[in-house]
């Protein structure tokens, strides 16, 4: 579970330095920002930027004290780009790994 959650954490950072370093950088502002997490079970999360960035997760456990317990994470992440378009990736990380859609994405 531990190494999931460190794969998940490091793709959602790369997103978004990747997001951050394609365009210009100007100052931006949370417009809002909701957090539930008490530090066991699940958690969610989410914010919204004035540069037009989002981002929602929900963290689940399954099957939680037992051998084979995991953690099942859904969430989006929606962009505006240099050329004014808005990318949105929506992701399952669970036992099956990273699944990431997007209309911009290869299938």
């Amino acid at each position: 579970m531990m190494k999931l959650m460190l794969v998940v954490g490091f793709l959602a950072t790369v997103l978004m330095v990747q997001t951050t370093m394609a365009r210009p950088q100007n100052d931006v502002e949370v417009l809002e920002y909701e957090s539930d997490n008490i530090g066991i079970g699940g958690y969610k999360f989410s914010y919204k930027l004035s540069d037009g960035t989002t981002r929602t997760e929900e963290g689940v456990v399954n099957n939680a004290g037992q051998e084979n317990e995991s953690i099942s994470i859904r969430g989006s992440v929606s962009w505006v780009a240099p050329d004014g378009q808005t990318y949105t990736i929506n992701f399952v990380a669970d036992e099956n790994g990273f699944q990431p859609e997007g209309a911009h994405l290869p299938k």
